[in-house]
């Protein structure tokens, strides 16, 4: 009997013990599990880094004009400079313009910043788990889709005013006129900041999502303890 006794106080204990670790590791887990509003936090700081990383890099002299987000000349402008190269005056024509674009947008992108972090605030608590256990650019994504159209509308008038203070909007309405002018051709719109605005635009969000893709793939990103928190629940996800 009595070693019925000790065994049952043995597996009383062993139990217990076992228990105990079960109540630990819940303990635990609930203590670095971030919580849904600590997973939105942490988005939003990552992208609010990564906008201001992605600002100043391209906002500096040849951001975007010497970077891989260079603005190029689009097919209807080329077209345009092909055929106006042989006239005085418009010789260099194209190298001109396309510095010219691109000095405009590192320009306007300085005034990026407060729009583009004032946009991320938009982020909701809804679907941010999906967004933290998403692809590496998921909350650039996001951000992109539902942002864009409000971006373009308050980017624009700096395009066209950073185009303006530069000449390059000049320099194209005059090519353009040149152009119109030649017989037997279809007319060419002489407006560039359109086209400007939604390719620099690209080139920033494609800038965040880099950095995004930083903050997601190198621990040694994670500045703060609060995205070394969100983003260690995603790399757990990943194994």
């Amino acid at each position: 009997m009595r070693k019925y006794g000790l065994l049952f106080l043995f597996l009383g204990l062993s139990f217990s013990f076992t228990a105990c670790d079960t109540l630990q590791q819940v303990v635990n887990t609930a203590m670095t599990e971030p919580s849904l509003s600590e997973i939105g936090s942490g988005l939003k700081q990552a992208l609010s880094n990564g906008i201001s990383k992605g600002v100043d890099a391209l906002s500096k002299q040849d951001g975007y004009y010497k970077s891989i987000y260079k603005i190029l000349l689009p097919d209807d402008v080329r077209k345009v400079t092909d055929r106006l190269k042989n006239i005085p005056g418009f010789t260099n024509i194209e190298n001109e313009l396309l510095e010219k674009m691109n000095r405009g947008a590192e320009d306007a992108a300085k005034e990026a910043g407060p729009i583009f972090l004032g946009a991320i605030q938009q982020l909701t608590f809804q679907d941010v788990s999906n967004i933290l256990m998403g692809s590496d650019n998921a909350a650039t994504e996001f951000l992109n889709r539902t942002t864009n159209q409000e971006l373009y509308t308050k980017f624009n008038p700096k395009i066209v005013s950073s185009l303006d203070k530069i000449g390059a909007n000049n320099l194209w309405k005059k090519a353009a006129d040149a152009y119109n002018k030649i017989p037997l051709i279809t007319k060419i719109n002489n407006n560039l900041s359109d086209y400007v605005t939604k390719e620099a635009l690209k080139g920033l969000f494609a800038k965040i999502a880099e950095e995004e893709k930083n903050i997601r793939r190198n621990k040694g990103s994670r500045t703060t303890e609060l995205l070394r928190k969100v983003f260690a629940k995603q790399d757990a996800n990943r194994k």
